[in-house]
């Protein structure tokens, strides 16, 4: 069994409206790679989003009464306050210099997953990042034009960094996915001594995010899509949704 990874070479600075199956398919052409049945990309969310139009001008965002408030709390910019209202379901936990909330799209993540690193737009102006606004939705949309263009089947999968309860330190995880599968329920599946697994679902596209983060770096390593081969089960189709686990099972909340 061999698991393969690549970041893709001389991917862009990416701009609003960008064509990103036309960039990935000179990119892998560049980086030597010939797209097959069961490859999967691997795109960091900050070009996801920024070909969507989801960087925000700070000096158009005006401050709510509640923002200043969590501003003052958190310590963060009041107009990112404003945002991380703006994106999120419920604001979860505040402490200085971070705010925890169960995001618009049913996750739980730090600042409503706003991003102001390898952000830029006017010289005068300040930007922040938001998340697609349907990853899953994204991941679909780009999977159908390079298959389109290739005539391969593959997968794609959106990836962002995250904290973990318990953990020190962020790593990556599936936002939005398309044509992989997000868990593998192994349930039912006998071990090496013939013991019936009873409670073990794997999930594999936060296994797979994992990996590709550590191709992609989170500084200025300018490799934000991972080319990847191997990968250890049959490609499917999964969804952000399987990924969420319920509130009435979340020990942490």
């Amino acid at each position: 069994m061999t698991l393969s990874l690549t970041s893709l070479k001389n991917i862009p600075f990416i701009r609003q409206g960008d064509n990103l199956a036309d960039i990935l398919v000179n990119s892998l052409r560049e980086t030597n790679i010939e797209l097959q049945d069961d490859d999967i990309l691997v795109l960091a969310q900050k070009i996801v989003s920024k070909t969507e139009g989801q960087m925000v001008n700070l000096q158009t965002v005006t401050p709510s009464a509640h923002a200043l408030e969590l501003a003052e709390k958190s310590g963060k910019d009041p107009r990112i306050a404003e945002l991380i209202l703006k994106e999120s379901n419920e604001i979860l936990r505040v402490r200085f210099g971070s705010v925890v909330v169960e995001h618009r799209l049913g996750f739980v993540c730090a600042n409503a997953g706003i991003d102001q690193s390898n952000v830029k737009g006017d010289e005068d102006s300040e930007y922040a990042l938001l998340l697609p606004v349907d990853p899953d939705k994204s991941a679909k949309e780009i999977r159908d034009a390079l298959e389109k263009i290739t005539n391969k089947k593959i997968g794609v999968m959106i990836i962002d960094s995250h904290g973990r309860a318990w953990r020190i330190g962020t790593v990556g995880i599936c936002i939005g996915l398309s044509g992989i599968p997000a868990l593998i329920d192994e349930r039912g599946w006998q071990d090496l001594f013939g013991y019936t697994l009873k409670i073990t679902v794997v999930g594999v596209a936060d296994e797979l995010a994992a990996a590709a983060s550590l191709m992609m770096g989170q500084a200025a390593e300018g490799t934000p899509v991972v080319h990847v081969r191997g990968f250890p089960y049959p490609l499917g189709e999964g969804s952000l949704k399987e990924l969420i686990r319920p509130k009435e099972q979340d020990m942490f909340r």
